[in-house]
Order: structure tokens, then sequence, then C-alpha cells
């Protein structure tokens, strides 16, 4: 018999016992369909995680970290800002750099008539609106005038304009920031994804919060390099530059938050590799129910085996027509589980805000994996059924 007239044969007899087939078809939708999520949503989670952390690319974060000397020299120097204006001109110097994004922030307090709230307000640069994206969903954005003009502006982020306005319009209005007068542009689209927590902040320009704050120095310096070839040398430039400048040995160093993003995705690609393998675990559950509803077939089907046999049919003809159907079964299954675990997927990446990466990879080992439990543990029952003996196989009842 030709391949396909096994298969036919092998469909036939599923169709003719629906609810054995489907039932028995579950536990290899449910542990194919569960693999997929599983891998679907580490891999879009890891991708997000990532994404939240690096930002856009060919960055590197400065900081500073005061030795024992400082410290005891100063005790107090971690309250104050680590970077000055003459250390971001000097850094925009670094023919590596292709910008420097540097904020300052401090807590403060927002007012608008009698209505108070905690904040964080950031005054940032130019070029931080270039790296960063800052998204209004209400209002406008910065302009360059804002900047060179140390216009006293802001944007607010979704959770304080809810918190000071509710349902009211607030572009235009006027909220007291530090006791003093700043104009509502804009309110920020509410942050999704995995990192968005959402908070109470308020942006300004950095001159604006210059002059509110009476402070001239930055909190945050992030250097964004031309190329990745050029980070690692752009880093050490500018570390060694501010070093010198400081006149401290150590203290200014760089973290390459891509290096960190692959830290953190080795770390959730471990967790999704053990978590798919328990999600496995159902496979097997489920090979071995295909294996059981196979003997089932093999036993109701003694006397069309011996007919077979005695019309000439070999030992491995027998042999393959039953591995035929255990393979088409589990196929079925894997297909069907692919489908249902790649809307699954989609569906929870869509409500948590991270993509859905089901890569082809991950179908095909899918669909093959499927295969191969129908191949081994379809192996037992068809060696049964081939090894019967067919004057005993015709006399069954």
């Amino acid at each position: 018999m030709s391949f396909m007239e096994n298969l036919i044969m092998a469909l036939s007899s599923l169709k003719a016992h629906k609810m054995r087939s489907i039932l028995t078809m579950l536990g290899i939708i449910i542990g194919v369909g569960a693999v997929i999520i599983v891998v679907a949503i580490g891999q879009g989670g890891e991708a997000m995680l990532k994404s939240q952390i690096t930002g856009p690319g060919n960055t590197v974060e400065i900081f500073y970290q005061p030795s024992d000397e400082e410290l005891r020299a100063n005790p107090n120097i971690l309250l104050q800002a680590p970077f000055t204006q003459e250390d971001i001109r000097a850094l925009e110097q670094i023919p590596e750099v292709k910008r420097v994004v540097a904020s300052g922030t401090k807590a403060s307090t927002a007012r608008i008539q009698k209505k108070l709230a905690d904040v964080s307000v950031t005054g940032i640069n130019q070029a931080f609106l270039q790296l960063n994206e800052l998204n209004t969903a209400n209002g406008r954005n910065f302009s360059t005038a804002d900047f060179l003009g140390a216009r006293r502006v802001g944007l607010i982020s979704d959770k304080l304009k809810n918190e000071l306005f509710k349902e009211k319009n607030p572009i235009g209005s006027i909220i007291m920031v530090a006791n003093q007068p700043v104009e509502v542009i804009g309110v920020l689209e509410k942050p999704t994804g995995l990192l968005a927590f959402g908070s109470m902040e308020i942006y300004l320009p950095f001159q604006t919060w210059k002059i509110i704050f009476g402070s001239s120095d930055f909190t945050q310096v992030t250097l964004q390099a031309y190329s990745a070839e050029q980070l690692q040398t752009a880093g050490k430039k500018a570390a060694s530059l501010l070093n010198k400048m400081h006149n401290t040995e150590k203290s200014y160093q760089v973290i390459n938050m891509e290096e960190i993003a692959q830290g953190i995705g080795q770390v959730t690609r471990i967790m999704t590799l053990i978590i798919g393998s328990i999600a496995g675990i159902s496979l097997f559950v489920g090979g071995i129910g295909v294996m059981n509803i196979m003997l089932v077939s093999v036993t109701e089907r003694t006397r069309e085996i011996g007919i077979r046999m005695a019309l000439g049919a070999t030992r491995g003809q027998v042999l393959i027509q039953f591995l035929i159907e255990s393979m088409t079964l589990t196929l079925i299954g894997g297909i069907i589980g692919i489908f249902l675990g790649w809307g699954t997927a989609s569906l929870i990446s869509f409500f948590a805000g991270w993509p859905s990466l089901v890569s082809w990879q991950v179908v095909l080992g899918g669909v093959l994996f499927s295969m191969a439990i129908g191949i081994v543990f379809g192996i037992l029952p068809a060696n049964k059924a081939s090894k019967m003996n067919p004057i005993e196989s015709l006399r069954y009842e």
C-alpha cells in the first residue's frame, strides 16, 4: 500500500471514532499549545524588557561612585549633582559621541488652587528629546524656542493630570512648581508595557529647571555613540575625561545598558526553557494517551489485520499502517495546538503590551515534535499489530 492509501485509511479510522479521536488529541493540543504560549510570552517579555532597559541603541550611561577618600573628605558628596555644564560641553567634544543626553531631577510639589501633589521634576536638554520618546496624548511637545528661551512651560504625566485636573483639560493651565509658575503645554501618553507603573512627573526645559531650583548641575548623563562599534571607546574616553576634570581616579564609570539587557535576557531564556519543559510534560502524558488508544484500536481491528495479512500484507506494511495512523492523530492535534497557542499568546501579549514573538522555529518544532510523538508512542501498538498470527486473528470475535 502507498503512503496516500495508508493516510486515507488513517483518516477514515479517526473519522469513524470522532469523539475518541478528539479526546485523544486533546492532550497533544494542550501540550503543544502550552509550549508555544510559554515560549512566545517568554520571548516577547524578554524583548520588551530589553527595550525598556536599553532604550534607543548605542547608548551608555555614566555614573559617579565616590571613593572612600572622597566620602571621608566630604560626607555629603552623594547629595551633590555629579555633572556640571562644563562636563557636558567637554563630553560633546569626544569624536565618537553623537549626542550627550543630560537631565536633572528633584523631588518637589505641584499645586493648582488647593490641590497639591508630590512630584518628580526633571529638567532635560534638547538631546533628551532626540533620544527618548516623550509622546504627548494632548497638547504639544517642547520646541527649540522653549529650550533656548528658557520658557516656563512643562509636560506633565497622565497620572499627575488625573491627580490635579481630573477630567478637565489642563492645556494652558498654570501650575505652581516649587512655588514657581509653569504653563502646562502637554500631557504625556499613558505608559504601557512591562515596566510601565506610572508616576507623577513634570518635564521642564533644563534652563527653566535651573531657574526654578537654582541648580545648574545634572544628575544623569547618557552618551549615544555613532555606532555600536564606537560605544566602548566612547564610554572609556568619557570616564577618563571626567575623572581627569574632577581629579579623581575611578569615581566616574560607565554602565553599558545593552550588556545588562543581555544578562537579563539570558536569565529570561533559562526561565522560559524551564517553564517550557514543565509544559512539555503534558505532551508526554498526551503521548501515553495516544499509545493507549492505539492499543485499543489494534485490539478492535484484530480480525481486519488478520484478513489483510491473509491476503498478502507483510508485517512491515501493517507496522507502517498503524504508525501512520498514530502519526496522523498527533500531527492533527499538534497543528490545532499551534494555532491555539499562537492565538492565546497573541491575546496575552495584546493585553500585556509587549510583542508576541512566535518564531517559525517554534512552529516547525511543534509540528516535528508532534510527528515524533506519534512515531515513538505508536511503535508499541504498531509492533503488536504486525506480530499477530493471521489464523488466530481471523478467529477473533
